[in-house]
Formats: C-alpha cells, sequence, structure tokens
C-alpha cells in the first residue's frame, strides 16, 4: 500500500462512524449523506425562477459545469475503478450501497461544480449554502462508509477542471444560449406565467 492510499485509509476510519458513535450523530450524517442532495436541483431552480437574466445564466452555467465534471468523474470510474470501503471490509457500513467505483464522488462533484460556479459568478450567498452543505454532505458520505476523503477531494478537482474547460466556450456562447433557452420557457410556460404563477 502506498502512503497516499495509506494516509486515505487512516482518515477514513478518523471520520467513519462505529457502533459507539451517539445516534443523534448517526442520523445527522445519513440526513447528509442521502437527502441534503436536493438542495443543488432546489438552488439551480429557484435562481432561474428569480426572473432575473444573471442568476438565469449562472444557473445554467452550473448546470452545464455539472454535467462536464459528471462525464469526467464517469471517464475517471471506468479507467480506475477504486473501491469503496466497504468493498475492502474497511471501516462501519451505515446505508445499502450499490459496489460502484469509489473515487470520485459524485455527489461532492455536484456540490463543487454548483459552488464554484455561484460564487466565479458573484451569486456569493448561494454559492456560499451550496459549498456549506457541500462540506456536509462530503463528511456524511465519509461517516456513513460509502466513501473516502479523497474521493471529496477529487470530485472538487474535477469540478474545477470541468469550469476551466468549460469557461472559454461559455464566454463565447453562453448568454446566446441563455437567452434562447429563456425564449423557449417563456414559450412553454406562457400561460402560468401570464397568470402570474412564474415569473417571466
Amino acid at each position: 500500500m502506498n502512503t497516499v492510499e495509506a494516509f486515505n485509509q487512516a482518515l477514513f476510519l478518523f471520520i467513519n462512524g462505529n457502533a459507539d458513535t451517539p445516534g443523534w450523530v448517526t442520523g445527522l450524517a445519513l440526513i447528509c449523506a442521502k437527502y441534503l442532495a436536493v438542495l443543488v436541483p432546489l438552488v439551480l431552480a429557484g435562481l432561474w425562477l428569480t426572473g432575473r437574466d444573471w442568476p438565469r445564466e449562472v444557473a445554467l452555467r452550473a448546470l452545464l459545469v455539472t454535467l462536464l465534471a459528471f462525464l469526467a468523474s464517469f471517464l475517471v470510474g471506468l479507467a480506475w475503478p477504486h473501491p469503496r470501503p466497504f468493498m475492502i471490509g474497511l471501516g462501519h457500513l451505515f446505508v445499502p450501497h450499490a459496489p460502484t467505483p469509489s473515487f470520485p464522488s459524485n455527489h461532492a462533484t455536484a456540490f463543487a461544480a454548483v459552488a464554484l460556479t455561484l460564487l466565479a459568478g458573484g451569486l456569493r450567498r448561494p454559492g456560499a449554502v451550496v459549498a456549506l452543505a457541500g462540506l456536509a454532505v462530503a463528511w456524511g458520505r465519509v461517516f456513513v462508509g460509502v466513501h473516502f476523503p479523497l474521493d471529496m477531494l477529487g470530485a472538487v478537482a474535477l469540478a474545477g477542471l470541468a469550469y476551466a474547460v468549460l469557461a472559454p466556450i461559455w464566454w463565447s456562447c453562453g448568454t446566446a444560449l441563455t437567452d434562447a433557452l429563456i425564449a423557449l420557457y417563456r414559450r412553454l410556460l406562457a400561460v402560468p406565467i401570464r397568470l402570474g404563477w412564474l415569473r417571466r
């Protein structure tokens, strides 16, 4: 075992819960690991529904960065299918999970991609909320035994790479793409917009 993997496993065992962990801590970790991910689509949808062009543009960019990061994550998993802790009998598992590649974490990838894009786009409050929630999710998924700590750092790196790759493409056509999607949104949802149920 190399030094990095030894450190990864040692840090995992330090964070991972066990039979002596208080029930409320385990419960909190399960909530973070399983349910906080819903915050990502809710934040993006909320930014779109503000009715303002810039939040919509940043939300769309965040979605595309996330999708690109997911593609990179999938390719990394194919090229290097690192096992999850429970697949090698390490630590305690608190929630069932399929034996898929561990590195990088898709949950952390989504949070990192969205938080990075929102913060870079000047949307500091929603960006900070997503970033803090992402830290909670990262802790929770290591605690319940489905990920290693370095899976989370790998996710942040992939999100940064995806943002850097998409940036020059976005600056050339991002506004036009956003305008086209806004026009489509207004056409498809014309009735609820006219009734005041949705913002234009």
